[in-house]
């Protein structure tokens, strides 16, 4: 067995995943820290896949860590099904030599896309219902009204725009769109 584990974020570490990878039997275990799971090329997943032979049995520790979308998934499984590579999820329990694991895999990897939908339409709703409501939306702002009031009092008596931006602790070019925004 060959594991590939990934975390999203650089705060995140590997080092869970490798532990039960290698507990569960995988004697090497390819790892992507930092990268996304929409990212269908990710360089240690790519070298795990062209080390994988004949008789191997990819493992992960859960399916959102081989890929997050469904397409994704489920081809990377085929395409190591047609190379004779089997392929195995611990927190699913999930292993694709017998047709049950396939068929769960399946059903696993519909279900977490229709998740996903779900959470977006979620999310595009919320953003709606606050445009509607004439919220704000996104980052809060880095400079407050009295900042930027006091930045444009500076520029009014010849301060430059770097020094103004360094005494507020921005940004030269967020002062410039604060001071857009405002005008």
């Amino acid at each position: 067995m060959i594991g590939y584990a990934r975390c999203s974020t650089d705060e995140q570490t590997v080092t869970q995943q490798d532990e039960a990878l290698r507990a569960a039997g995988c004697s090497k275990v390819y790892a992507d820290e930092g990268v996304s799971g929409t990212t269908t090329s990710r360089p240690e997943l790519d070298r795990c896949l062209d080390a994988l032979q004949r008789g191997d049995v990819l493992c992960v520790v859960r399916l959102d860590r081989l890929g997050r979308s469904m397409a994704h998934l489920v081809t990377t499984v085929e395409a190591l099904a047609q190379r004779g590579v089997g392929f195995r999820s611990l927190h699913e329990a999930i292993d694709t030599k017998g047709p049950a694991g396939r068929l769960v895999l399946h059903m696993f990897a519909a279900l977490s896309q229709f998740e996903r939908d779900i959470i977006s339409e979620r999310t595009k709703e919320k953003m709606a219902s606050k445009r509607r409501r004439g919220e704000r939306i996104g980052r809060p702002l880095a400079l407050t009204p009295s900042q930027v009031r006091a930045a444009k009092k500076m520029l009014d008596q010849g301060e430059g725009p770097s020094q103004v931006a360094r005494v507020l602790r921005v940004d030269r070019s967020t002062l410039y769109r604060a001071l857009q925004r405002s005008a």
